[in-house]
């Protein structure tokens, strides 16, 4: 697992760790790695198939698969706490970590995720499982921005997404990876189990998000033992991106809700045992 570790490095301080949609890499987290690094050891990884992360990803993959494949690199770092940030797929990871590893996890922030798939979520996933398998990978990448990003930002940044997609394209995951990825995402339901994840979470959500409407976050954050939902008006479903003049503050706001320099991580290792 590729993977990067930078800001603080105050003994007392503690860890956040990145976790990205069906992209996998980390370079999604640009815009939030500054604002973070002043307060925490900041923690950036590829996910197993994706990005640096290279690896065959097999039929069957499950979000539980991933949840493991990041515990085990926490684990490998020595990592026994850390506030867990994840976007889309990413939070949804960061459900199950929480299930799996409940001792692990400080603080929670799922952006953009869901309890169990949406109508609306399933549609535009099965439009680009359509488009990659029938009309191929560069259609496949053309099209992911609509689904991400407003209209009129779309408009601002044209010639930053022709670069990207020049870039995804010649990075890209593969096909069967992106698939068994997408499959495994699409599998993703908590709505008998969400009782058992008593981790402080934070759901948050954009109003005008295409790909996961925002009431999906509002259910995930009513039906957790300690959750809350923050919206966003603007910035679609990559509103971190978009957006992160608004997004950042609100985040950081809730970590420090969760984290103090004056509360030092743990040094006893409280990992479970299966």
């Amino acid at each position: 697992m590729f993977y990067k570790v930078s800001g603080s490095t105050l003994p007392t301080a503690q860890t956040v760790v990145l976790s990205s949609g069906l992209g996998g890499v980390h370079g999604f987290w640009q815009p939030q790695l500054a604002m973070l690094e002043k307060h925490f050891r900041v923690v950036v990884y590829d996910q197993f198939g994706t990005g640096r992360s290279q690896g065959v990803i097999p039929a069957g993959y499950r979000l539980e698969d991933m949840a493991d494949e990041l515990a085990a690199l926490l684990n490998t770092l020595k990592i026994d706490r850390c506030h867990l940030i994840g976007h889309a797929l990413g939070g949804n990871i960061g459900l199950h970590l929480s299930q799996r590893y409940p001792a692990l996890l400080e603080s929670l922030v799922v952006v953009n995720g869901w309890t169990v798939l949406d109508s609306q979520t399933r549609r535009c996933f099965m439009v680009r499982q359509d488009l990659l398998l029938n009309s191929g990978v560069e259609a496949y990448v053309r099209a992911q921005p609509l689904f991400l990003y407003p209209a009129d930002w779309l408009s601002a940044h044209a010639d930053l997404l022709d670069n990207e997609q020049a870039h995804q394209v010649e990075h890209f995951q593969g096909m069967e990876n992106l698939l068994h990825r997408l499959q495994a995402l699409m599998a993703h339901d908590l709505s008998d189990s969400l009782d058992s994840i008593n981790t402080p979470t934070l759901a948050f959500s954009c109003q005008d998000d295409l790909l996961v409407p925002w009431h999906c976050s509002s259910t995930l954050a009513r039906n957790l033992p300690i959750g809350e939902h923050l919206q966003m008006n603007y910035g679609g479903h990559a509103m971190s991106v978009t957006d992160s003049e608004t997004f950042n503050p609100l985040l950081l706001e809730w970590l420090l809700r969760f984290a103090s320099d004056a509360n030092p991580q743990t040094s006893e290792s409280q990992w479970p045992t299966h």
